[in-house]
């Protein structure tokens, strides 16, 4: 079964995250998949805007954490190189000209928050939590601190990654993380009805332009927090309140901090 399903939709193309057994969670495969289909629509003249969905329950509950176990192992030069995986598949999102939409159906936590965050537009049920929790395992929400800084603020930005408190999407919607809130069985006809709307009334060149224009603006400062950010999260894979962190959580305990 693929980790990433495709499809082009009138003028949208679709991406699925397909890992419904794992709640979505982002191993390499899925992290691969998501940045080959980005590349993919992005490259493709049949598509206006991109639309990023899940399969099941949950939109992505974040790393996989039995994969983050392994990295423990791995050297800092190899830990680097993974997270600057995932810090690609973040920029391209965030920067890649075509509109991103994203419909999020379950909840959003840890790297799964990260994927609501660099998309352009988010649109979610009542009954999703977000919250970038990686503080409670002792990880470091590394990389989307810089998108969500950009986004929504520091003072916001340091409430969310500090506390590691879920939140609701009417709170999620509140500080401007996600663009609206709609009852689990409108979600994807409302969410295509927008797509839809902006294919329909806007100019795709226009609307790439703009984004572009937008994305520039800090590109320079954006890409050298990157930089930062992943070395920070490839170190603190290694530290002993990590590992202490991930192991509590895949044996269903409380870590004593």
């Amino acid at each position: 079964m693929s980790a990433v399903i495709t499809e082009i939709f009138d003028r949208i193309g679709i991406i699925r995250l397909n890992r419904p057994e794992k709640r979505n969670a982002l191993s390499p495969e899925l992290i691969s998949g998501l940045h080959q289909a980005f590349v993919e629509m992005n490259a493709n003249e049949k598509v206006k805007i991109i639309l990023l969905r899940s399969t099941g329950k949950a939109f992505c509950a974040g790393a996989d954490l039995a994969y983050l176990q392994q990295l423990q192992d791995f050297s800092y030069e190899e830990n680097l190189q993974d997270s600057r995986r995932l810090m690609e598949l973040f920029n391209l999102i965030y920067s890649v000209p075509k509109v991103v939409i994203a419909e999020i159906q379950g909840h959003a936590l840890a790297g799964g928050c990260g994927l609501a965050t660099v998309c352009d537009f988010a649109f979610s049920v009542p009954e999703a939590l977000f919250g970038y929790t990686e503080v409670r395992i002792g990880f470091v929400p590394a990389l989307v601190s810089v998108f969500l800084q950009e986004q929504i603020g520091a003072a916001k930005t340091q409430e969310l990654l500090l506390s590691g408190e879920f939140i609701t999407a009417t709170k999620a919607a509140e500080l401007g993380l996600i663009t609206g809130v709609e009852p689990s069985e409108f979600l994807e006809k409302y969410v295509i009805e927008f797509a839809s709307k902006l294919i329909s009334q806007n100019s795709g060149y226009a609307m790439g332009k703009t984004k572009s224009l937008l994305r520039k603006l800090n590109l320079e400062s954006r890409n050298k927090s990157l930089e930062l950010a992943a070395e920070t999260n490839a170190k603190a894979r290694a530290h002993e309140d990590c590992k202490k962190g991930i192991a509590a959580f895949l044996n269903k305990t409380s870590p004593d901090w």
